[in-house]
């Protein structure tokens, strides 16, 4: 074996295929194929701190959250490279993507359950392609990574609502008053509750990186096509303004301001 044997880059490597003459088209194609190949690993780091903070081995999930924070810096750099593509360079090929949208990528998605933001309504996009729907669905069926850490509090012996790790959050999550009161005695004796609070902070982190994630991607969008309609019929800008809003630890983010 050696090192293109290891790597499958025959598959790899062929796997750009432009349906254009357009020069910035293969750019655009590898941008998008290196996002997926990060968000696949980003998945697999994110499954991995879920399971470490349900079987309550906190070191292990600390490790698969550094290095998912560090995907994420991965992934907000990748918006560096498209946005060197000016408004006509994208014309140029634009046609050609049909109705493909990055609207319809199963794996952000399903980083979105896993991370808590959990809205049924986005199966929709996939109805076309039943694998991923189950996916989905069993996405969904499973606690959050944010369920997971709500009944690690409740194991600690915090008042976190028996319904809390299981609640499917909304689109827009609303902070619960008991779970802010947990969190808010936790970052009240840090000594005590050091790996918590040291969970706490980890989570926000990843929330910061997506948050920023999101909003490059927005201005990477308006700076290229401005307000025009999505390719996946999305209004665009505009359905990224309200992304940029969603939230994942609700209770995280408000005790901040109740301490």
């Amino acid at each position: 074996m050696d090192y293109a044997d290891y790597l499958r880059l025959d598959r790899l490597l062929d796997a750009q295929e432009p349906l254009s003459d357009a020069p910035d088209e293969p750019m655009f194609i590898v941008s998008h194929q290196v996002s997926e190949l990060w968000m696949k690993l980003l998945l697999k780091e994110l499954g991995d701190a879920r399971t470490g903070i349900s079987e309550d081995r906190l070191g292990f999930a600390f490790r698969a959250l550094t290095r998912a924070s560090r995907i994420m810096e991965q992934m907000i750099q990748m918006w560096g490279v498209l946005s060197t593509m000016t408004p006509a360079d994208y014309l140029a090929f634009r046609d050609a993507l049909g109705t493909s949208s990055g609207f319809q990528s199963l794996q952000y998605r399903l980083i979105e359950f896993l991370l808590g933001a959990r809205d049924p309504a986005m199966l929709a996009a996939h109805r076309n392609r039943p694998a991923s729907v189950a996916r989905l669905e069993a996405a969904l069926a499973r606690r959050s990574i944010y369920g997971e850490t709500l009944a690690l509090l409740a194991r600690r012996g915090f008042a976190v609502p028996a319904s809390a790790p299981d609640a499917a959050l909304a689109c827009h999550p609303q902070p619960d008053a008991a779970v802010e009161r947990a969190w808010a005695a936790v970052y009240a004796d840090t000594a005590t509750h050091w790996d918590l609070y040291d969970l706490a902070e980890k989570l926000v982190d990843i929330e910061h990186k997506v948050q920023l994630w999101r909003f490059v991607h927005l201005k990477t969008v308006e700076r290229i096509i401005g307000h025009r309609k999505g390719t996946g019929g999305t209004a665009g800008v505009s359905y990224l303004e309200v992304a940029v809003k969603r939230g994942f630890f609700p209770e995280l983010l408000a005790v901040r301001t109740a301490l």
